[in-house]
């Protein structure tokens, strides 16, 4: 009996992996797949990998398994088979601090800059929108918004020649007319009769009061007594529509407003904007109060606005949106934010990817349902990680994120990212249609490796961005290999190689053991055209299968797929018998019962034809996730 507690003890605790307290990772082996190929579109299940359904991960096995070659999609673990598959699917990543932006990316980034200054034409740019729906086969369904930002107005006044104190103030005052504009909704007069918010400077010596901690009171807005006394006036004379609809909530009567209940309410709604310059904010006996940290906070001007900065720990203090950057006023005619948040559903998230599927990717609209949209890009197995004070974790933590771009308080791109111990995984990204001529796929690459850089500051191991899957036969998945120096994984010995060594190797190939024509035996490089010729003279090779696809993305929402797990071992294929690492099953971690048990003690349970299926099984899982992932994540029998 102690002998057997003992050893559930044991692999109680090699099931965390030595992680640290990161949780723990149970998976499911769903074996072999075969399904359509969401690239080549044969028509065939000619698209094979393996399988894995994760209830729960530590960013540190995925981080281990996205080096093997794996993918996630929702809580689904995919490796394609390598050599069997008809497009093979390369990770690659770059090196943030070695990246050197190509003339068209360049040209990307100003682009955008000219769009949020107001000096792109964007009339020019309807001509390439309209070719993108036309070509793209709009759907009668599509409802499309006249989304013309041409036509917008800045919310953030321009400040020249104003302190930068005044220029938030005068941001904050913005922020608040537009959210009473949008809460005040049936009333029987104009918005434009109620008063105007002004944002007070608070006085040094009062800094402290009603603050807390270490916070300090920045600013403060007294439009909640303004208002309410407004609107005890005007109700006088006029006769209110449903009761229901007259606050600024919509809840309850208006004449039962009060100074404290409206700056509730507002400041409930201020919350996103105000964070996204650093400030929290609270109501106060009728006051609108802004907070900043002390000793924390600096008024700086970053490009052509002003935003209140914090320090790098208080920067992604908040749950739901570790990180917001504001880049506003002076004389900038749209305001634009980019807000990190933890993954969960979001109906305005949800809307804009309806909306982009539909009508760039022409699917139909009962494919692109909440469930379906949550599955594949909200539901995650990745255990999120706090930050702490060991300088191992960046400010917001690690786990799976929503990356927000928004211009005027509008959404108009949404990156679903995994942020693990090395890397921001890129997963999958959606855009507004309308703003096709903004090349907003590129420019989010180009903002993801920027926030790799800045974050080396808070997690020196945090050095890559992974870009997902490369497909040499998918020219559309080429522009990839454009965010240079990149890497890509060999199928075989896991080994990162240049793509420049890779690239006339799969031109030639579709499958290539890569770290075989990346070295000498001395580890020295071999030229480009020494890497040709030793190509040449190797075995007759398949035909290049290129396929002109007409896909962006390198996820598949759902998978048409069958279980071919009855196929032999042998079609793992010459190379991989090849395989660097003896198949020991005696240290696979179990789940049973709730208990962890290595498998050489579990043996014995099963009947001799029992234990020649587990074993077939499980030598194929150890040989896909590695012989130590094996002896770290718990393998659930379902």
């Amino acid at each position: 009996m102690a002998e057997a507690k003992k050893m559930r003890s044991e692999a109680s605790t090699s099931g965390s992996g030595g992680n640290g307290g990161r949780g723990e990772s149970v998976v499911m082996d769903v074996g072999r797949r075969k399904s359509t190929c969401g690239y080549c579109k044969s028509g065939a299940r000619t698209s094979i990998s393996h399988g894995l359904w994760a209830h729960s991960l530590t960013v540190d096995h995925y981080q281990a398994l996205l080096d093997r070659g794996w993918r996630r999609s929702g809580c689904f673990l995919y490796k394609p088979d390598m050599e069997k598959t008809c497009c093979p699917s390369y990770t690659i990543r770059l090196k943030a601090s070695d990246f050197v932006p190509s003339k068209e990316q360049i040209r990307v980034s100003k682009r955008m800059q000219r769009f949020l200054d107001g000096t792109l034409d964007v009339k020019k740019t309807d001509k390439s929108t309209d070719e993108l729906n036309t070509s793209g086969g709009s759907c009668s369904t599509a409802n499309n918004e006249d989304t013309s930002f041409a036509a917008m107005e800045s919310s953030v006044v321009d400040c020249e020649g104003k302190n930068k104190a005044d220029q938030l103030m005068h941001f904050l005052s913005d922020e608040i007319d537009n959210t009473v504009q949008l809460r005040i909704k049936s009333w029987e007069f104009s918005c434009d009769q109620l008063p105007k918010a002004s944002v007070k400077k608070v006085a040094p010596a009062k800094r402290k009061l009603q603050a807390e901690n270490s916070e300090e009171l920045i600013f403060s807005c007294n439009i909640a007594f303004q208002i309410a006394a407004t609107v005890k006036r005007l109700m006088k004379d006029a006769k209110p529509t449903k009761s229901s609809e007259h606050d600024v909530g919509g809840k309850g009567d208006s004449d039962d407003l009060s100074p404290k209940m409206i700056a509730e309410i507002l400041a409930g709604h201020l919350k996103q904007p105000t964070e996204s310059c650093g400030l929290s904010v609270r109501a106060c006996n009728g006051h609108i109060n802004f907070y900043s940290a002390t000793q924390q906070m600096d008024l700086v001007e970053v490009g052509r606005g002003t935003i209140l900065e914090s320090s790098p720990t208080a920067n992604c203090a908040n749950d739901k949106h570790s990180k917001k950057s504001c880049r506003g006023p002076q004389g900038q005619h749209r305001r634009f934010e980019i807000r990190l948040k933890r993954s969960s559903f979001d109906y305005e998230e949800y809307s804009l990817y309806r909306k982009y599927q539909l009508i760039v990717h022409n699917d139909t609209p009962d494919h692109v349902t909440e469930s379906s949209y949550k599955r594949f890009l909200v539901d995650t197995p990745l255990v999120h990680i706090e930050p702490n004070d060991d300088n191992a974790v960046p400010p917001c933590g690690f786990g799976s994120f929503h990356q927000q771009y928004l211009v005027d308080g509008k959404l108009i791109a949404v990156g679903v990212i995994d942020i693990l111990p090395k890397c921001l995984s890129s997963k999958y990204l959606f855009w507004d249609p309308d703003l096709a001529f903004l090349s907003l796929g590129k420019y989010s690459a180009l903002e993801e490796i920027r926030w790799v850089s800045e974050n080396q500051v808070h997690c020196p191991s945090l050095q890559y961005y992974y870009l997902g899957y490369y497909i040499h036969s998918c020219i559309k998945m080429r522009y990839k290999a454009a965010y240079r120096p990149s890497e890509l994984l060999c199928p075989l010995r896991y080994q990162w190689v240049r793509y420049d060594i890779a690239k006339p190797l799969l031109d030639r190939r579709k499958y290539v053991v890569l770290s075989d024509y990346a070295t000498l035996q001395n580890g020295v490089f071999l030229p480009q055209d020494v890497l040709v010729n030793m190509e040449e003279q190797q075995n007759d090779f398949a035909q290049d299968a290129s396929n002109d696809v007409s896909i962006n993305e390198d996820e598949m929402a759902e998978v048409d797929s069958d279980l071919s797990d009855d196929e032999s071992d042998s079609e793992a294929g010459a190379a991989t018998s090849l395989a660097l690492e003896d198949v020991d099953l005696s240290n696979v971690l179990f789940g049973v019962r709730g208990a962890r048990l290595r498998y050489k003690d579990l043996r014995h349970a099963f009947d001799p034809s029992q234990r020649k299926f587990m074993e077939k099984q499980l030598q194929r899982y150890v040989r896909v996730v590695g012989t130590e992932l094996s002896k770290q994540m718990v393998y659930s029998l379902g």
